[in-house]
Parts: structure tokens; C-alpha cells; sequence
């Protein structure tokens, strides 16, 4: 049957089905907020315009390649595919699905070669001199790559072809190749050169590959002098020959320059080699030095802007010059995130992901791809660090790679996508599994007929009850198979029935509490009459059940300061009653009737309530706050009022006055890299542990508004936040002007975004692996279950797998997380999402069907746990240890043999280095001097529920190029790498991290762009204190603001935008966020981390 055909003759659940009775589809909190799309982002399509890499002229000579072994056709025997044959589909055969083997040898160059055409070949000139010259960078560090020695299983694929060539074959214009990396002055090489680096075939393109050597040439010096395209031989069977050199759009140069070599000590910040914009021409730094008689850097290809030093061919071994400098090795020729990206997005963009076949392994989060349920839960809902984990745990244990799910149970959907369908069994609820009670999938086994079912988990046979009984067809399907969401999605839910509800009764509409900080810090700033002013008309938006008129949930307030005000807003009253309980000591709600109220009855009243708040405490001169007792009023009114819910929290101040869990100001920079640093992360009291606790039993969730002005103590005050699953928001500093877009945003999605309150996840496995590890916003009673007062369509739950015992390639292995909660309507429902994986017996199968960036999100995680108990430096150095081991592993198993001084890193794994280094630079682990004890304690919390897509953006930041972008179209423009390098002083920049989105400024920016965008006519009278671009008739500005806005509305929270002139005062935080570049925190460069991680890889090798 052909892979990418629906087999079946059922509806697809693509669309509201006729034939569903009896599941309706739920639409939470009614439409689809307009602020929540899925990981939209936007195209960053192919090369700039006007970026073209040049065509290799023929005249350039090239050295063949020297790195690698390149396939043979013996390797390729294990590929039933032709090159063409798969792409993003299903594979036809049940073998294991791992990336479809469309990888092209990395050229820079044209454009992408169509999959299936031949191309034509030239042959090879001859070598100039110094090929076999080459310098090993630690004994050389090359970028190619090998074969794996596992011989790939058949159905072989590696997903998202990139450009570059996976295993063997490396990396340069015409196949493998190292290519002489020698300037034109540099002498004769070092003795210790040609190491065993045998001239290798040049791979073809389209061959299973998988993996990439870092060294003196490689990853085809993106900036090098062009080679040409030339293929000896004729292409093997089913391969089509490498043609006309792939493009590698996001290297923006004219004629590259060749790479420089990577030998002697460790490279120090990288030389040249410009992608695009030329290098600032202020006085050479360190690092930054000029050319000086060609002694010094890579020879340097017309740049734009640069006059060209170098016309036509360099002179490759010409005459001796004076003794070179230690060599560093070129960023151009190291593994590009923007590459990465850039390759998945074409290669899978195009195509839905069907979920029908076992252990695939998804497009990547910065990929728009449209998602088919066809037995396992989407990627949006489940992301794995691997999807073929090993059969043994010996096997695990070897190879280091963690083994984990990031789970997020109520994502959002985009549009066209279907909300997982409602199914209701009627009094008897969902049929399970009587031993180990797993919910019914499309994984149980029907047996005799249909009668009994074999449990996919703990392979028990369990009677199917008389009701759900049905028929098999001759393959032993159900004949109502694709009538049933259970039997044939991946994702879906159950009504629960009443023994799924607290003290067996069905659970009342949650409520919503709003409890504002009115001290004198509150009223002054103008925090207090904004809130009131927009609860006035966010209250028309409470989230509601798909087709329901007006919102269930009811509304409360609280003011306080010393003490507690509450308020009666009972609709039959003229006006509000205030209640003032000033025995903080021992917290009770003073009112049960007219405390919470439906918002359209007491509408009146309420409007009155809030006019009046502002005015109330106008005059206040009450400067301290408490804060346990107010969550100790929210808990109880809820209690009280037999409901779960959320108290939305507007806090000023650490809270000194006389209450329960006061605090005291603790915070202490002297004790940043010692060993008692944790203990700024931990709480001072243990008060709010066991608040959290008892908020947890009651369903009570609590989301914390902080307006700072000084330190705050967010580990403490947080830890209620956290153990409830609610969110935290901080604003600093907060001033009307200049905070307001942010917070209203912040608070509007808060409010409307879907809730499940007084949740419970377990999740399930088959025999041979559980769940022993969890990370996320949530408490736990015991060892399985986790438990939420509240969780949001935000966020994610992680949990690590550990073997318990071992599992077999046959039957793989599955993961059923299901999620009671009770929906915003008071519906209580199950949620489940299955997903079913692959099981080896080879490590080359496991690396490569990882994925780095749920890998980076787990590791980020338990790292930021880490600092709970551990000195930073020995989470930082166990974290380096860890990704070495991995890495290490992969070369001593995996690659094919070859000399030590090549780095080779799995095909995808090759981001690993990069972003390990960005998890090890940021605030929590090695933090600089402006950033605060709260800023970490902050950052650490929000990390620890992110998805994937919001950890890949937070720790590699998204770099758009403004001036680049077409106002004609709705696409972005194509990003660029994170470094000061790739910036040019005539551009305008956007970067963005989930949090801040920065808009740099180049000095030399032309008149007529800052006019279009900032209305101002001068570089000089920009204000770096805007905090909204100004709305402004014309193209680019209209452009520039719907790139914003398109951002704004992809991210959970709303970006606070910074302009940044460049060399003003502003300009160094928007250079820590440059995480490919040094930073002024000690922080290694990208190039002098992944020397410092092939020095750790080869130590564990030795």
C-alpha cells in the first residue's frame, strides 16, 4: 500500500464528522484565542534576495577531498529507497521511519538540487600543491563526515534532509573533502598534518549519512573559494549524483573567502569571515586583527562593501611567508543553527506529518508543518529527546542520552487542525485495563473474536464490558475502528464519570479571584486605577465551554496591604460592601454569600466596585505589604465556596509587615560562586511549601503579578506559583508608560487562556522502561502521580524514562500520559495522548533518530534544578561532562575510524555544542553583574515549564535582518547567525527570545529607513526610551510592524521591545543575547566551546 494514501475508507478527522454522534468538539475558553497560533514561524524561505552565493566559477582549482570515508555501494545495499522514493511520508515498509535520506553533500553555491533529477558532473581538477597538507586543529579539527559503522536498518532515512551530508562523505563542494586549508602566505603545514586522512570518493548525494566532522575544511568552507562541482564516477543505483552545489542561504557573502585552519592552541574569537554585512571597521580588537601582508587570516574574498584584495583564484601555496599565527578555526565551517533550520523548513515543511508510523520522528519546532493523527499524539502535544530508545539499559547507560518527553497536554491547535474529540461512555466511563488500568488506545490488541483485549502495556487480558463490544474484520481490527477516536487517534478525551471527582461529586464552575496590592508603591505608580480600569471590561472575556452563551466562572475581590478587604458585590446590592479583616494572624473569610458572583448579574455592581477602588486608597500612606494571608483568603473563600479556581495576585513588595510567612531581605551577591549559592534559589521559609500544599488538595491555583523596585525574593514568593502550576509575570521597575502594553497584554491572555483546574497526570509505559523523573509547575504526593491546581495551554510537563527492565526492536515501546481535570465549565474529563516509539539494538539507530532541541529543553531543566542543591560550577561542569560522554560515544561506536583531531558529532546531534553553550551562558548559570537574585530565581521558574519551541528561541535567539525584509510579502526575513560579526553598521536588526524583542540600530543606517521607521530624521534623535514602534504610512514601517506583531502573537508572553542604538549605553545587553560571540560574563565563543568539547571527547577517548 502506498505510504502517503489513507488506508482507510472512514472519514479523516480532518473536519467536524457527520457520523461522530456523541462526540462533540470542544472549543475551549470559545474561539481560539487570536494571541495563541502554534509555533507559526514565519518563513524564513531560501537566501535573502540579493544573496545569492555565486555559481563556482570553473576556473578555481580544488583540492579533492581528504576527510572521510564516503559511502560505498555496499553501505548503500541497506536503503530499499531510491533517493526520491521517500520524503515526508509514511514509509511503505513497517521498518523503523527515521529521516527520510535526502541529505545533499553541504556546498555553498546554487540552489537546492531538485530530489530526483541526475545531474551532470565535471570532473575533478587537479589538486593544487598543498591538498595533502592539511593542519589538524588539536591534531585538526574537521568538519566532514563518516559512515556510520552500524550498517543503517533497512527504511533508512534521516529526516529532515539537510544540505549537509550526514555520516560519511563530508562536507564540501563536490563530496567529501577537506580542502586545503591554507592561506597563500602561510608556509609549509606542521609535521603532524596528514594524519591517516585517506583521500576519500566524494560521497553522493542522497546517501544515508549521519554524521559531521569539524575540521581544517569541511562543512564546505561556506566562505571559501568556490570549488567546482565535480563527481567522479557515475552515480550509484537509486542515488542521484551530487549536481550543481546546494545553497546554504543563511551564509549572506558575496564570493566567500576560504575557511581559515584549525591547528595549534585553542582558536580565540573568530577572525573573518563575514557572513554578510562587513565587519565594523572601528579599531581592530583582539581577535579582530586586519591583515597584515597576508600573515595573518584567511585569504578574504570579495566582501561587499570591501574593495576586492584578492581578484580571481587565490594563490594557493605560493611563496612562503612569515611564520603563521596559531590558526583559528572559522566560524563559517562549524555547524549553523540557522542552517539547520533553514534545511528542515524546505525539507519538511511542505508535507503534513502523519503520526501512523511508529518512532518517526517530527519536524523540527521551528518548522510550519500541518499535523495528521493517525494513531499517535502530535508533536505539539508530545516531543521526544529520541524516538528509537535502546533496548538495554546498559545500552542507555553507555550512551548518555536521556531518554524523556516534554508533554504538553493542552496545547493549542493551530485552525486546521482538530481538537482531540469528546467521547462519552455513559455511566460506565472509559474501558481500561484491569491490572494496570491504561485508558483504551489504538496500541489494546483485541482478541477472540473481540471479546477480550490484550493490554499493550502490561499485556493483561482484560473482557471488553457487553456495551463496547464489536466485531473484527479479517485482519483483526474492530469493524467500528474509525468510527472510535480511542481506537484510531493518537490523541482524544473521555467525559470522566463521578468516581473520577473529589468525595465522588461532580465538581461545581471554578471561580476567578483578583487580589490587588493597594499599599502606597501600587496606588502611586498608577498600577491600581489601570487594573481596575481594565478588569472593568476583561471580565466579559472568562474563558467558556465551546457553545456556551456567557462564562460559568464567578468572580471575587480582594484589596489589601497590612490588611485584608473584601468585598460583598451580591447583585441585589445598590452598591459594594467592603470588609476589612485586620487579624492576618489566623485568615477567615467574612462573607460566604455575594463573595464570588456571576459577572453579567452583578455587573453593576462590580463596575461600581472598581470605580471606587482607586479612589479609596488615593491618599494611602501604607508602605508594607503581607502576602502568605492573601492566598490564605483566596484558599479559604474557595474551600468555602466548594470550588476549585485561580487567584490572579498584583503584588508591589517583599512583604515585612507582621503576618504569617513574612519575609526578611536576604539577598547577597558575595555569595554568587560559592557553595551556599543555592541557597538564593531555595525558599527562606518552609511556610509556602506547606501553603502550596494545601492550595494543591483544593484545586486552588495561584497566578503572581510582580511589580518590583527592589529585591522581591521571587524563590520564595514564587513557590506557590509553582507547586499550583500557575504562571509568574515580573515587571520590574514598572512605570505607566512604559509597562502598561506589556502587562494588559500579559494579563488579558493570562485570563482568557484554557485552564484544566484540580489536574492529575499519570503517565504510562509498556514493560521495560517508567517514568522516575519529573520537571515542570506542579506538586507530588507520591512517586507517579502529578498533581496541578491549574494547568494551562502553556504549560509542558517533562518527564524522564528510565529501564526497568529490556525491551525488544518487535513490539518498540509506548507511553499513554493521561490527564484528568475538571474544564472551565466544570466538566470533569479525561485527556489522553498516546504515543508509540522505536526500540535498538544498534547506537547508531538511537543517534540518529534524536532530536537536540527537546534534548536542550530536558538537559536546560534538570540543570536549573540542579542550582536547588549544587554549586552552579558543578552543575555547569556535570552538564559539559554529560553532553562529552554522549558525543564521545557516538565516535567511538558510531563513526567510522579516523584520526583523532576530527570532532564528528552525529548529523543530529551537530546543534548540540552551540546550544549546550547557550544553556551554560545564560542568567541562571552563569550570571553578570546586573543580573539579579530575583531575575534568576525568575528566569529558573519559567524555564522550567517551557516547550520546546520556547526553550529553542530563549537560549538561541531569533536575528532578523530588517533591512532585508520585503515589504511586498508576508514572510520574514531570513535569519542570521547570533554574533556581533554578522552585523552591519548600515542595518536595522530585530532579535527576539520569547521574552524582549530588540531592535539594534546600525550607526550608518541610511536617513530615509530611520525616517520610514522612526519618524525622526537623524540616527541621533531615535529615542532608546520606546517602547512601541510609531505608526507611520509607508511600506517599511507597516512591514517592520507586522514582523512584530507576528512575533508578539507566537510567544505565550507578550515581548517587552527595546530599542538599541549602536555603541549606546543599552548596546551590551543586547550583546549578551549574541550567544554565538564571547561573553562579558567569562562565557566561551561558540568556535572556543566546541574546541574546549572535542578536548573533553578526546580525553574520555584516551
Amino acid at each position: 500500500m502506498s505510504v502517503n494514501q489513507q488506508t482507510h475508507t472512514g472519514p479523516p478527522y480532518g473536519q467536524p464528522q457527520p457520523g461522530y454522534q456523541g462526540y462533540q468538539q470542544p472549543a475551549y475558553g470559545g474561539q481560539p484565542l487570536p494571541g495563541v497560533p502554534h509555533a507559526q514561524y514565519g518563513a524564513y524561505n531560501g537566501p535573502v534576495p540579493g544573496y545569492q552565493q555565486p555559481v563556482p566559477p570553473q576556473g578555481t582549482s580544488q583540492a579533492p577531498s581528504t576527510s572521510g570515508t564516503s559511502l560505498s555501494s555496499g553501505h548503500l545495499g541497506y536503503s530499499p529507497f531510491g533517493q526520491g522514493d521517500v520524503q515526508n511520508g509514511i514509509p511503505a515498509s513497517t521498518a523503523p521511519m527515521q529521516r527520510p535520506p535526502t541529505s545533499q553533500p553541504f556546498l555553498p553555491g546554487s540552489a537546492p538540487v531538485p530530489v530526483s533529477q541526475t545531474s551532470t558532473f565535471q570532473q575533478y581538477g587537479p589538486p593544487p600543491a598543498s591538498v595533502q597538507q592539511l593542519s589538524n586543529h588539536m591534531a585538526g579539527m574537521t568538519i566532514g563526515s563518516t559512515s556510520t559503522s552500524a550498517p543503517p536498518p533497512a527504511g533508512l532515512g534521516y529526516g529532515p534532509p539537510t544540505s549537509v551530508p550526514p555520516v560519511s562523505g563530508s562536507f564540501s563542494a563536490t563530496g567529501s573533502g577537506l580542502y586545503t586549508p591554507y592561506t597563500a602566505s602561510q608556509g609549509p603545514p606542521p609535521p603532524s598534518v596528514s594524519q591517516g586522512l585517506p583521500l576519500a570518493q566524494p560521497p553522493f548525494s542522497g546517501q544515508p549519512v549521519s554524521t559531521q566532522r569539524i575540521g581544517p575544511s569541511s562543512y564546505p568552507p561556506t566562505t571559501g573559494a568556490p570549488r567546482p562541482p565535480t563527481m567522479p564516477g557515475p552515480p550509484l543505483p537509486g542515488q542521484t549524483a551530487a549536481g550543481p552545489p546546494t545553497s546554504q542561504p543563511n551564509h549572506v557573502s558575496s564570493p566567500p573567502p576560504p575557511p581559515s585552519t584549525l591547528s595549534g592552541p585553542h582558536p580565540g574569537p573568530p577572525m573573518s569571515g563575514l557572513h554578510g554585512p562587513p565587519p565594523p571597521t572601528h579599531p581592530p580588537q583582539p581577535g579582530y586583527q586586519m591583515q597584515q601582508n597576508g600573515s595573518f587570516g584567511q585569504v578574504r574574498g570579495p566582501q561587499p562593501n570591501y574593495g576586492g584584495a584578492y581578484p580571481g583564484t587565490p594563490n594557493y601555496g605560493s611563496q612562503p611567508g612569515p611564520p603563521p599565527p596559531p590558526k583559528r578555526l572559522d566560524p563559517d565551517s562549524i555547524p549553523s543553527p540557522i542552517q539547520v533550520i533553514e534545511d528542515d523548513r524546505s525539507n519538511r515543511g511542505s508535507e503534513p506529518f502523519v503520526t501512523g508510523v511508529r518512532g518517526q520522528v517530527p519536524p523540527l519546532v521551528t518548522t510550519n508543518f500541518l499535523v495528521k493523527d493517525q494513531g499517535n499524539a502530535s508533536p505539539r502535544y508530545i516531543r521526544c529527546t529520541s524516538y528509537n530508545i535502546p533496548c538495554t539499559s546498559d545500552m542507555a547507560k553507555q550512551s548518555q542520552v536521556p531518554l524523556a518527553a516534554v508533554i504538553k497536554p493542552l496545547a493549542t491547535l493551530p485552525p486546521d487542525e482538530t481538537l482531540p474529540y469528546l467521547v462519552d461512555h455513559g455511566e460506565s466511563g472509559p474501558v481500561r485495563c484491569n491490572r494496570c488500568k491504561a485508558y483504551m488506545c489504538p496500541f489494546m490488541q483485541f482478541i477472540e473474536g473481540g471479546r477480550r483485549f490484550q493490554c499493550c502495556f502490561c499485556s493483561c487480558v482484560t473482557e471488553v464490558p457487553p456495551h463496547y463490544f464489536q466485531h473484527l474484520d479479517h485482519t483483526g481490527k474492530r469493524v467500528d475502528f474509525y468510527d472510535r477516536p480511542e481506537l484510531s487517534l493518537g490523541s482524544y478525551e473521555f467525559l470522566a464519570t463521578v468516581d473520577y471527582c473529589k468525595n465522588n461529586k461532580f465538581p461545581s464552575p471554578p471561580a476567578f479571584i483578583f487580589m490587588i496590592d493597594v499599599s502606597y508603591n501600587a496606588v502611586k505608580s498608577g498600577l491600581v486605577r489601570l487594573i481596575c480600569e481594565e478588569l472593568k471590561s476583561l471580565l466579559d472575556y472568562l474563558p467558556r465551554e465551546g457553545n456556551m452563551e456567557e462564562s460559568a466562572i464567578r468572580v471575587g475581590f480582594v484589596t489589601y496591604n497590612k490588611v485584608l478587604h473584601f468585598y460583598n458585590v451580591k447583585s441585589s446590592l445598590a452598591q459594594p460592601q467592603m470588609m476589612v479583616v485586620s487579624d492576618v494572624a489566623d485568615m477567615f473569610v467574612p462573607l460566604l454569600d455575594g463573595f464570588l458572583v456571576n459577572v453579567n448579574e452583578s455587573r453593576t455592581v462590580i463596575v461600581s466596585l472598581l470605580d471606587q477602588i482607586p479612589e479609596m486608597f488615593a491618599d494611602t500612606r501604607e508602605t508594607e505589604t503581607v502576602f502568605g494571608p492573601v492566598i490564605q483568603a483566596g484558599l479559604e473563600a474557595l474551600k468555602a465556596a466548594e470550588c476549585a479556581g485561580k487567584l490572579f495576585i498584583f503584588h508591589t513588595s517583599l512583604p515585612i509587615a507582621e503576618a504569617p510567612g513574612k519575609l526578611k531581605n536576604r539577598d547577597d551577591k558575595k555569595l554568587i560562586n560559592t557553595d551556599k549559592e543555592k541557597t538564593l534559589f531555595q525558599p527562606q521559609t518552609s511556610f509556602y511549601n506547606n501553603l502550596a500544599k494545601d492550595c494543591v488538595a483544593q484545586g486552588c491555583c495561584v497566578d503572581l503579578f510582580l511589580f518590583p523596585n527592589q529585591y522581591l525574593d521571587v524563590a520564595t514568593l514564587g513557590i506557590v506559583t509553582y507547586q499550583t502550576g500557575g504562571s509568574i509575570y515580573k515587571y520590574a521597575y514598572f512605570q505607566l508608560e512604559t509597562d502598561q502594553d506589556r502587562f494588559l497584554n500579559d494579563l488579558r491572555r493570562d485570563v482568557q487562556k484554557e485552564v484544566g483546574f484540580d489536574a492529575v497526570m499519570r503517565v504510562r509505559t509498556s514493560t521495560g522502561i517508567r517514568a522516575t523523573d519529573f520537571f515542570g509547575a506542579f506538586y507530588m504526593s507520591n512517586t507517579t502521580d502529578v498533581e496541578m491546581a491549574g494547568l494551562d495551554c502553556d504549560k509542558t510537563i517533562t518527564v524522564e524514562f528510565k529501564h526497568d527492565d529490556k525491551l525488544s526492536e518487535d513490539s518498540g515501546a509506548l507511553l499513554q500520559c493521561a490527564l484528568l481535570y475538571t474544564s472551565c465549565a466544570g466538566q470533569r474529563r479525561l485527556r489522553i495522548h498516546n504515543l508509540s516509539l522505536n526500540c535498538c539494538t544498534q547506537l547508531a539507530d538511537l543517534y540518529r533518530n534524536c532530536e537536540t532541541d527537546t534534548l536542550i529543553n530536558y538537559l536546560a531543566k534538570y540543570a536549573y534544578r540542579g542550582v536547588l542543591n549544587s554549586p552552579v560550577k558543578t552543575v555547569r561542569d556535570a552538564l559539559i561532562n554529560q553532553c562529552a560522554q554522549i558525543l564521545a560515544c557516538y565516535r567511538k561506536n558510531c563513526a567510522s575510524p579516523s584520526s583523532a583531531g576530527q570532532l564528528i558529532l552525529p548529523e543530529c546531534m551537530k546543534l548540540l555544542p552551540v546550544y549546550l553553550n547557550c544553556v551554560l551562558k545564560s542568567d541562571v548559570l552563569q550570571p553578570g553583574p546586573e543580573v539579579t537574585t530575583d531575575d534568576r530565581a525568575y528566569i529558573r521558574q519559567l524555564v522550567t515549564s517551557m516547550d520546546v519551541a520556547e526553550t529553542n528561541v530563549f537560549f538561541y535567539p531569533r536575528l532578523l535582518p530588517l533591512t532585508k525584509a520585503d515589504v511586498d510579502s508576508d514572510s520574514l526575513p531570513a535569519a542570521i547567525r547570533n554574533s556581533e560579526e554578522r552585523l552591519s553598521k548600515g542595518d536595522i536588526y530585530l532579535l527576539e527570545n520569547g521574552l524582549n524583542i530588540f531592535v539594534w540600530v546600525g550607526v550608518n543606517v541610511q536617513q530615509g529607513l530611520i525616517q520610514n521607521l522612526f519618524g525622526v530624521s537623524s540616527f541621533s534623535q531615535i529615542s532608546s526610551t520606546l517602547n512601541t514602534l510609531p505608526v507611520l504610512e509607508n511600506p517599511f514601517s507597516k512591514k517592520v510592524r507586522s514582523i512584530v506583531d507576528m512575533l508578539q502573537v507566537q510567544r505565550s508572553r507578550y515581548m517587552k521591545l527595546i530599542i538599541v542604538k549602536q555603541e549606546d549605553k543599552l548596546e551590551m545587553l543586547f550583546k549578551h543575547f549574541l550567544v554565538e560571540d564571547k561573553s562579558l560574563t567569562g562565557g566561551a565563543s561558540y568556535v572556543d566551546f566546541l574546541c574546549h568539547m572535542h578536548k573533553e571527547i578526546r580525553q574520555l577517548l584516551s
